[in-house]
């Protein structure tokens, strides 16, 4: 019976199927609550490609690139952010889920005549696009969006490489200045509050598409020297038809609900009820220091003082450990040989200091649940889900700025270095609200401009704080800050790129391989071979730099 009963039920299914048409069974199949990507309304896709864009740009600045550059360490689950040990397997498919987003977005705008949008999506997939070749080097852009097509080089792309990628977002901010020249009440579908940069701004996305521009010409400056010069010049010389962020005011930024995980500044002690993300994160003793030595103010909004200072007092008798007066007293032979900080104000971990980092400076309780009160915690606005200054910063006039006193220092750009300089140094005050300061921070030996490149990228990487990117990107083209690595980093020198991921080195293996052999093998490339972070992509190929 269990067998007939089978019989008659695949039957009246069969009979179905005769009945209704393909169409038919399409219709069946439809959403009534969704919206099909040909009639989508691009408003309803661009917050996903903003809100998207701004948390990877975030939680790259604020998490494992900041260990790169020192501003930061971990005193556990450390591996990654403190010693570059990374695993091979860095996945660049959320990039490309907001570029996916993003291309729906531009045909939307394209379909409906909607140039606000369309200028917006080149802007974000310039953005997107210059992340990806800037982390990974060669990478699938002419073909990469359009697997729908169905054919196996749409499926699986070629990479492109470097120098056509950055000729194509340059282009594209190009076409988006163009796109973003008209009056706000000339634009058809603009929604001030989709657009969480900007609040539907086409002055404002404009001069972001010009300042990214320039980010991308002295990205090229050593590799193509006479592109980068005429590229900037050109906007320069042009301002009414090249306007550019100067003022805070147009940074390109976005804050965060703090609703859920989902919406809230990374690892805040909110959604993350432990505190546990926070905790781990301390500041990194190359950049205290440097802040220390300079006087700067910003150090006092980025950290805590330390919770229990060092103190080894000499007077003591042998075997004295006590806590008195909120200090920690030590006698000489408590310390011995071990590395310690005893400034009363500020201490930061030391870079790649240990397998074991969270056990610096005698950390009574050291391991992965440790919280050590003889180093600095980041300042406890941190903690928030968010915040006034817990914003993602894309881009803002402190780079901007620096970037003109670089092109300044060439010969590049007219007006003087040291004004394009201070200025930058000024926004940045400004942003993080220590702007009363400025002056006096301006006569401290050190920070007065002394007409050097190691100077302007310096305080280019003081005030990239939180956005990291850009200073490793920096550092990767000029060498400059001059990072050392620290005993337990996996290779002796800092790394230059992520490793292309083992899904496409798998899957998409012929045109990978392609891209994995056109990379510099170096002497810290070793067992990972030509995928290696301390492999050279074409940008730094040929120029000595970093090291």
């Amino acid at each position: 019976m269990k067998n007939l009963t089978k019989k008659f039920i695949v039957i009246p299914l069969l009979l179905a199927c005769l009945v209704f048409s393909c169409k038919d069974l399409t219709e069946l199949n439809e959403n009534p609550n969704g919206v099909a990507p040909e009639s989508v309304n691009p408003n309803l896709v661009l917050p996903t490609v903003l809100t998207e864009a701004a948390k990877l740009y975030v939680n790259l600045g604020y998490q494992d690139i900041a260990g790169v550059v020192q501003h930061t360490q971990k005193d556990a689950w450390s591996s990654g952010h403190n010693d570059y040990d990374w695993g091979g397997d860095q996945s660049w498919n959320a990039y490309y889920d907001v570029l996916r987003n993003n291309d729906l977005v531009y045909t939307r705008a394209v379909q409906t005549n909607f140039e606000f949008h369309q200028g917006v999506s080149l802007v974000m997939k310039s953005f997107m696009f210059g992340l990806i070749t800037d982390l990974w080097g060669d990478a699938p852009y002419t073909n990469a969006l359009k697997g729908e097509a169905g054919s196996t080089s749409d499926i699986l792309p070629a990479f492109d490489t470097q120098d056509k990628i950055y000729a194509g977002i340059i282009a594209d901010l190009e076409k988006a200045n163009t796109l973003l020249s008209k009056s706000k009440a000339d634009y058809e579908g603009i929604v001030d509050n989709v657009d969480v940069f900007y609040g539907g701004d086409p002055a404002k996305w404009r001069k972001m598409a010009n300042s990214l521009m320039l980010r991308y010409y002295m990205r090229l400056s050593a590799k193509q020297p006479d592109v980068a010069k005429a590229g900037i010049e050109k906007i320069v010389a042009n301002a009414a038809q090249y306007p550019i962020i100067t003022t805070n005011a147009d940074d390109a930024t976005m804050g965060f609900p703090g609703n859920s995980e989902a919406d809230s500044w990374p690892a805040n002690a909110v959604t993350d009820a432990s505190g546990s993300n926070y905790r781990r994160i301390k500041m990194c003793a190359t950049f205290v220091e440097r802040l220390q030595t300079l006087k700067d103010p910003r150090l006092g909004i980025w950290a805590n003082k330390v919770e229990i200072p060092l103190v080894v007092d000499a007077t003591q008798p042998a075997g004295t450990d006590k806590i008195v007066d909120g200090k920690r007293i030590l006698s000489p032979d408590k310390v011995g040989k071990t590395q310690i900080d005893t400034d009363p104000e500020y201490v930061g971990l030391p870079p790649s200091f240990s397998a074991l980092p969270s056990a610096y400076n005698l950390n009574p309780t050291p391991g992965q649940t440790s919280y050590n009160p003889h180093v600095s915690f980041l300042n406890s606005i941190y903690k928030a889900a968010k915040g006034p200054l817990l914003r993602a910063r894309l881009i803002s006039a402190a780079e901007v700025n620096f970037i003109l006193a670089e092109a300044a220092l060439k010969g590049w750009a007219t007006g003087a270095a040291k004004a394009r300089y201070e200025a930058g140094v000024k926004a940045s005050m400004e942003t993080w609200t220590v702007g009363d300061k400025y002056a006096a921070y301006m006569a401290t030996p050190g920070v007065a401009f002394d007409n050097t490149l190691k100077q302007i990228i310096e305080q280019k990487w003081i005030a990239g704080w939180t956005a990291a990117t850009e200073a490793w990107f920096d550092f990767r083209r000029t060498g400059l800050p001059a990072l050392k690595a620290g005993p337990a980093a996996k290779r002796e020198v800092l790394p230059l790129r992520f490793y292309y991921m083992q899904d496409e080195l798998r899957i998409n293996k012929a045109n990978a391989g392609v891209a994995v052999s056109k990379l510099e093998l170096t002497s810290y490339s070793q067992a990972d071979g030509g995928n290696s972070p301390w492999s050279k992509q074409w940008l730094v190929q040929g120029t000595g730099k970093p090291w």
